[in-house]
C-alpha cells in the first residue's frame, strides 16, 4: 500500500542487552555476530584512563536513547590485551563501530557530548530511518492526495496513525483527504476528536482552514452567476467575496486570492475586514512557501502600508 515499507526500528527487547562488558572470548558473538542485526559500538577503555570516564557515560546515554537501533560493548584493554593488539589500539579511549561484521567508523580520544550523539545517531541510521519509514510513507500519501487519489491517501494516512497515533502530519492529511472526498462532516468529526497534544499543530490548523473554506463554498453560488452579478455591478462587494469563495472551491486559488485583493483595495473595511480575513484563511490552508501565498502576502502588505 505504501510504496515504502513501514519497518519498526529494533527494540531493546528484540535486540538483547544494549550495553554490555565484552571480552576476547565473547568478541565474536557480542560484536561481529551482533553487528549483522544492528551496528555495534565498541568502547576500548581502562579504569585508569581519565577521558574514558567522561566518554563512556556519554556513549552509554546516546546508545540508550537510540532505543535498540545500536548496541555498545565495553572492552577493558588491560584485561583484553590480545584483542586490543589485534585491532591496533594504540591509545585510549578508542571507539570502533561495526556493522555487518565489519568495522565502519571510529575515533580516538574524548569528544564533546554533541559529537558523541552525532556519531551514535550516524551509526544507528545505518539500519534505516529512526521512524521506521513513516516519513517516506507520509510523503507518499501527500503525493497521492496531490494526484487526486484521495481514498488511497486516506488509507495511507490512517495506517501511519496506527503506527504513531499522534503524528500530526498524518492526522491533518487524513482530514484533508476526507475533504477532498467531499466528506465535510467526517472531516469536522476528526478535527473535533483530535488529541489535545495535536489540537494546535500547524498541520491541523491547515486542515481547519481548508474545512472552513469548503463549508463557505457550499453557499457561495455558481461561479457563472457570480460573474454575471459583477458584470452588472463591478462594485458588488458580496459578489466579489462569494466569487472568490467559488473560485477557491473550483481549485482556482490564485484567481481567488486576486479577487480578494481587489476587494480589499476597493473597500478594506467591508464586512469588518472580511477580505483580509478570508485571505489569511486561504494562506493558512496552503504551505507557507507556496508561490501564491508569497505573492499574495506581498501584495496585501503593499496595500496595507501604502
Amino acid at each position: 500500500m505504501f510504496g515504502t515499507d513501514l519497518k519498526p526500528a529494533p527494540t531493546p527487547a528484540a535486540s538483547g542487552a544494549l550495553i554490555k562488558d565484552g571480552s576476547e572470548a565473547s568478541f565474536m558473538q557480542d560484536v561481529i555476530e551482533a553487528s549483522r542485526e544492528v551496528p555495534v559500538i565498541v568502547d576500548f577503555w581502562a579504569p585508569w584512563c581519565g577521558p574514558c570516564k567522561t566518554l563512556g557515560p556519554a556513549l552509554e546515554a546516546a546508545v540508550t536513547a537510540a532505543k535498540g537501533r545500536v548496541k555498545m560493548v565495553k572492552i577493558d584493554v588491560d584485561q583484553n590485551q590480545g584483542i586490543a593488539a589485534q585491532l591496533r589500539i594504540q591509545s585510549i579511549p578508542t571507539v570502533y563501530a561495526f556493522f555487518q561484521g565489519q568495522p565502519v567508523d571510529g575515533f580516538q580520544g574524548a569528544l564533546p557530548g554533541s559529537e558523541v550523539q552525532k556519531f551514535v545517531t550516524k551509526m544507528a541510521d545505518l539500519t534505516g530511518p529512526a521512524d521506521g519509514g513513516l516519513a517516506e510513507a507520509l510523503e507518499a500519501a501527500e503525493q497521492m492526495l496531490a494526484e487526486g487519489a484521495a481514498e488511497d491517501a486516506a488509507e495511507t494516512f490512517a495506517a501511519i496513525l496506527e503506527e504513531e497515533p499522534e503524528n500530526a502530519g498524518a492526522y491533518g492529511g487524513l482530514i484533508r483527504a476526507r475533504l477532498a472526498q467531499g466528506d465535510l462532516d467526517v472531516a469536522q468529526a476528526l478535527l473535533d476528536a483530535a488529541p489535545p497534544a495535536m489540537a494546535k499543530a500547524k498541520e491541523l490548523e491547515t486542515a481547519r482552514a481548508q474545512l472552513d473554506l469548503a463549508r463557505q463554498a457550499q453557499s457561495a453560488g455558481p461561479e457563472a452567476d457570480l460573474r454575471a452579478r459583477l458584470a452588472r455591478d463591478p462594485a458588488d462587494r458580496q459578489a466579489m467575496f462569494d466569487l472568490a469563495t467559488a473560485l477557491h472551491a473550483a481549485g482556482k486559488t490564485e484567481e481567488a486570492v486576486n479577487t480578494l485583493l481587489d476587494l480589499f483595495r476597493l473597500d478594506r473595511e467591508w464586512n469588518e475586514g472580511a477580505a483580509k480575513t478570508q485571505l489569511f484563511t486561504i494562506f493558512g490552508a496552503l504551505k507557507p512557501q507556496d508561490p501564491i501565498v508569497l505573492a499574495g502576502r506581498r501584495r496585501l502588505s503593499s496595500m496595507i502600508f501604502a
